[in-house]
């Protein structure tokens, strides 16, 4: 059996000029996973990231832990959605215009908010793209292009290949999806729940494919480390 390593990658910048970029504690996060995966003696034969900063960031911590010779291989089928479009369509035809919502949104409580009835929006459908608005991608689109990126992963690589696939919330949750079978909606409540950094496993071979891992932690799961525990 073959696995794909699922990392989510750390924290990004909220809230900054630019979050596609790893925060301070996000790079920290990263180095305890492979810190951790270094004390156990785990080793990877290949890396995959998409094409966003924070997955290359990711990514370039855990080069280290792939057989020499390695290089990180960029795919954009990898990349998460931009919800930047999403939240813009959202807050103009589905939003009431007094609610005093206001871009960027600072606040984390009230940016989930925002973003969970913006996400339920987008895979009914239901968000409609004009003229000037860059950069949507449909729901289908995004789950056409994630599930056709793992499906190449896995023929590419057989034989006991161990794959680490530096990537996001959304795509992680897609390949849950691939390999459950979960409705759409269930897919975004799944993408809620992905913690930076955290590990996500799929063994396959012979025809079969299998979750045995699901968000796991084990290297923040420590005394004097929980409070490194971040979703954003």
């Amino acid at each position: 059996m073959s696995e794909l390593i699922f990392v989510r990658h750390g924290q990004a910048s909220f809230g900054a000029q630019s979050y596609d970029k790893l925060s301070p504690l996000g790079v920290e996060q990263v180095r305890l996973l492979a810190d951790h995966w270094q004390t156990h003696g785990e080793r990877f034969d290949h890396i995959y990231c998409g094409e966003l900063l924070r997955q290359r960031e990711t990514a370039a911590e855990l080069l280290p832990l792939v057989e020499a010779p390695a290089q990180i291989a960029v795919h954009p089928g990898l990349n998460e959605y931009d919800g930047g479009p999403l939240i813009d369509i959202y807050l103009r035809d589905h939003h009431p215009a007094d609610s005093g919502v206001t871009l960027p949104i600072l606040d984390r409580k009230l940016f989930q908010q925002v973003f969970e009835a913006t996400t339920s929006k987008w895979i009914e459908g239901a968000l409609t793209p004009g003229a000037d608005d860059t950069g949507f991608e449909p729901w289908q689109n995004f789950k056409g292009r994630v599930h056709n990126a793992i499906d190449e992963l896995m023929a590419r690589h057989s034989n006991g290949s161990r794959v680490l696939v530096s990537t996001s919330g959304g795509v992680i949750a897609l390949a849950l999806q691939r390999v459950l079978g979960l409705p759409d909606a269930q897919v975004i409540a799944a993408n809620w729940m992905v913690n930076n950094s955290s590990v996500t496993r799929v063994r396959y071979g012979g025809g079969r494919v299998s979750l045995t891992l699901f968000n796991g932690l084990s290297h923040l799961e420590k005394p004097g480390l929980r409070d490194k525990i971040t979703y954003r």
